[in-house]
């Protein structure tokens, strides 16, 4: 039997907290319906009410990774321009281990969203609103003089950011001993210096 509305809104929270603990522990590669039902200590069946096929379940996964993401405690931003630029990027760095364990659900959660169409095209969303979210800084800095005459447009430079700050997350979780806190914060102030300089990318818009 289904559980009555106000019971199913009332585990809802229970449900998302189980989901969250197999990934932080398992990733999305650990991800089942076994897993989170054991989590929760309840059948199986019961969790079909929520989550009725396993691409159900991986798009709530994927959609509580997002607002967790967004929810995130971040830095406070200073003035408008390259400086806000840093900090958002450092919000995305694995420089903590809530940032790294973050950052390692995320990863583990590429292959499943190449593999699916729909959760590909939900990927590609995300990544256009964080562009998005960065693309208005670097039109400020280039109002404010901060880069190079060589400089790119704000979609390009944008675009060019998150490439940057992605890689760097992959190479930091895979050999964290070489990518520790201070050389990753090292790196992107080097990349956002090669900005200032104007030796950023001047490719088209992205």
């Amino acid at each position: 039997m289904p559980p009555a509305p106000g019971d199913r809104e009332a585990r809802r929270k229970d449900v998302s907290e189980a989901v969250w603990q197999v990934l932080a522990e398992k990733g999305f590669g650990g991800l089942t319906l076994r897993a989170v039902a054991a989590a929760m200590n309840v059948s199986t069946g019961m969790l079909m009410h929520y989550f009725p096929t396993k691409r159900a379940l991986i798009a709530h996964a994927l959609d509580l990774l997002e607002t967790r993401t967004a929810e995130r405690p971040r830095r406070a931003r200073p003035a408008e321009g390259l400086a806000t630029v840093r900090t958002m990027l450092l919000d995305i760095l694995p420089l903590g281990p809530d940032d790294t364990a973050r950052n390692r659900i995320w990863v583990s959660s590429w292959d499943l969203a190449l593999a699916d169409r729909g959760l590909a095209a939900d990927q590609a969303a995300r990544y256009t609103r964080l562009r998005d979210s960065l693309r208005p800084h670097f039109v400020a800095a280039l109002a404010r003089g901060e880069l190079g005459a060589g400089a790119a447009a704000p979609d390009q430079l944008a675009a060019s950011a998150v490439a940057f700050t992605h890689g760097l997350v992959v190479q930091a979780l895979f050999d964290p001993a070489r990518f520790p806190e201070d050389v990753q914060t090292a790196m992107l102030d080097d990349f956002l210096g090669s900005l200032r300089a104007g030796e950023g990318s001047s490719g088209g818009s992205c």
